[in-house]
């Protein structure tokens, strides 16, 4: 995976470098719960610089987009926020796109180093259609400002406002200058905390290689079921008249007395088989929250009993809550 620059908000005060998928910016700067329950009461702002962004322009935007994206977005009105997926042809999931329309062109943002997959695939679409694409990263910086920030956006800088705040598509020279205006800063740390406590799953976090949107609750958010044709959709109709995705995420509460967060990938199984039963699912985010303590989200198989008492890793206990009906 490809690998954007450090943001210069690396030289702030505290700032503790993020590793992983979020390399590139800060993971926090010094307190992660204090940054936690900033963004929980709508101050502050994180620095995301390291996502991908995308633009798309042309008369034909709205209309050719419509015919690649799960989402219904032909007649997206300008700043409108929604959310869409690229699927492969079996229907798995293959891109994210955190996209808004500003009247003249469609900004989305996207996972840190996929930028690159998703430019060339879009351009060995674009036929004879009137549109522009454009890889925008090196110029633009995404920033997020939580739900309930009173905070102003800065003139000229195109919006993206959802029920879990706003994303800044903001020029990567006026970076700095924001971060002084609008202080103080929260690490990418806090807002996953936030992410996993609102079950919102994460591409290359809760995806892997055959994920579907069905099994992370995808369906009304990023995928619009009355639409036309696009790649992978025969397998989001199938799914969903037969009601049986293989898999289904779930939110865990997690034994607070371990030291040590599951990483991604740990395994997840049936308390009453011990910790050399069958593996049933895997742990794929786990975070410590300022009130929840530790939490996490998790794909499971389908049939695991809504009820059953899991372990995780090495033994640590875990009590499930649905996100998605089995």
């Amino acid at each position: 995976m490809l690998r954007q620059s450090k943001s210069p908000l690396l030289s702030l005060p505290g700032a503790v470098p993020a590793e992983g998928p979020d390399e590139g910016v800060a993971a926090h700067y010094g307190d992660p719960f204090r940054e936690q329950r900033a963004l929980a009461d709508g101050s502050g702002f994180v620095d995301l610089s390291h996502r991908g962004v995308i633009a798309v322009s042309g008369d034909d935007r709205l209309s050719w987009l419509h015919l690649l994206l799960t989402q219904h977005v032909s007649e997206l009105p300008p700043g409108q926020a929604t959310e869409a997926l690229i699927l492969t042809a079996n229907g798995h999931i293959e891109h994210a796109l955190s996209l808004v329309d500003d009247g003249t062109t469609v900004w989305a943002h996207v996972e840190p180093g996929t930028q690159e997959a998703l430019l060339a695939y879009l351009e060995s679409m674009k036929f004879f259609y009137r549109v522009e694409v454009a890889d925008r990263t090196d110029e633009i910086a995404v920033v997020h400002l939580p739900a309930g920030s009173i905070a102003e956006a800065p003139d000229g800088v195109v919006v993206r406002e959802t029920p879990h705040g706003r994303d800044l598509f903001l020029p990567r020279e006026r970076l700095e200058s924001f971060a002084a205006e609008h202080g103080p800063a929260a690490g990418v740390l806090a807002l996953e905390a936030l992410r996993v406590e609102a079950h919102r799953p994460r591409l290359g976090r809760e995806t892997d290689h055959r994920t579907i949107p069905h099994e992370l609750g995808l369906i009304g958010t990023a995928v619009h079921l009355q639409k036309g044709c696009y790649r992978g959709q025969e397998t989001v109709a199938r799914v969903q008249n037969l009601g049986k995705p293989p898999r289904r995420l779930v939110f865990l509460h997690l034994d607070g007395s371990e030291v040590h967060l599951p990483g991604h990938g740990a395994p997840v199984r049936l308390a009453s088989d011990g910790p050399d039963g069958r593996q049933l699912g895997f742990v794929t985010t786990a975070v410590r929250h300022y009130e929840l303590g530790p939490i996490a989200l998790a794909l499971v198989k389908r049939n695991v009993p809504v009820d059953a008492a899991l372990v995780v890793g090495e033994g640590t206990a875990a009590a499930q809550e649905v996100v998605v009906e089995p």
